[in-house]
């Protein structure tokens, strides 16, 4: 990509993200060297995941982060379901026949994959990778089996990959079970028996938040948001990597 080209940073609306007068050089391992105002900053895209139990404010915050940064989207997944209502393929999902998608699978084309109620979900490599090296972020909401299996694919990839090299995956917890509990029941969108499906599901997802990098626990959404935009920050180079 030649100088003086336009890169929409991961940046927050407002602040740096303003694309006046930047520059960038690709360089290595995803990263960018960007040049504004006569300052000079490495920066990198990055494949941001994020894992919580039901009930612990993780779209909430995801949405949030879709609102403030423009240059980061939610990866598109594939499905065997049908199309419900006004969704359009390529848009909401990648609409594939049962035997496309195993293909795929069994091509190691997908960096998850799960079936559920009897069709198949999965977030295909080739796309995100083609995002991030343009530049820009993604983000994925996933569970953490989900997760697991993108951290095994990113430990296969070369360092230089750009989906290794801004791999970032942060666990929200809840402050406790008994506080989860009050949130599922304030909501009233579950029975009492779905109440403890989640919360018996929950008790096993934190049992493997340890997994994850970053853990960050929304006892308050203000200050929780604050801290994961830090963590996107600092990982994007903007605020200064902890790498």
């Amino acid at each position: 990509m030649p100088v003086g080209d336009t890169l929409h940073l991961f940046l927050p609306v407002g602040g740096l993200s303003s694309s006046e007068g930047v520059e960038k050089r690709v360089g290595q391992g995803g990263r960018f060297v960007v040049e504004w105002v006569g300052m000079r900053v490495t920066v990198k895209p990055l494949l941001v995941v994020i894992s919580a139990p039901s009930g612990t404010g993780k779209s909430t915050l995801c949405d949030l982060l879709l609102e403030e940064f423009p240059n980061l989207s939610y990866s598109i997944s594939c499905t065997t379901r049908k199309p419900r209502g006004e969704e359009e393929d390529g848009v909401d999902y990648y609409f594939l026949s049962e035997a496309e998608f195993l293909r795929r699978r069994d091509n190691d084309e997908f960096l998850e994959w799960a079936q559920v109620h009897g069709h198949y979900y999965g977030t295909p490599a080739a796309p995100v990778e083609e995002i991030m090296r343009e530049g820009r972020s993604v983000l994925m909401d996933i569970d953490v089996e989900g997760a697991r299996q993108v951290r095994f694919a990113m430990a296969s990839l070369p360092d230089a990959n750009p989906l290794k090299a801004g791999f970032t995956d942060i666990f929200i917890r809840p402050p406790s079970l008994q506080e989860l509990r009050r949130r599922l029941v304030d909501r009233g969108e579950d029975t009492k028996e779905e109440i403890e499906r989640r919360l018996a599901a929950a008790e096993e997802e934190l049992s493997h938040a340890g997994e994850f990098r970053y853990r960050l626990v929304n006892d308050d959404l203000r200050s929780a948001y604050r801290i994961l935009r830090e963590i996107l920050l600092m990982r994007s180079g903007c605020l200064g990597d902890p790498d």
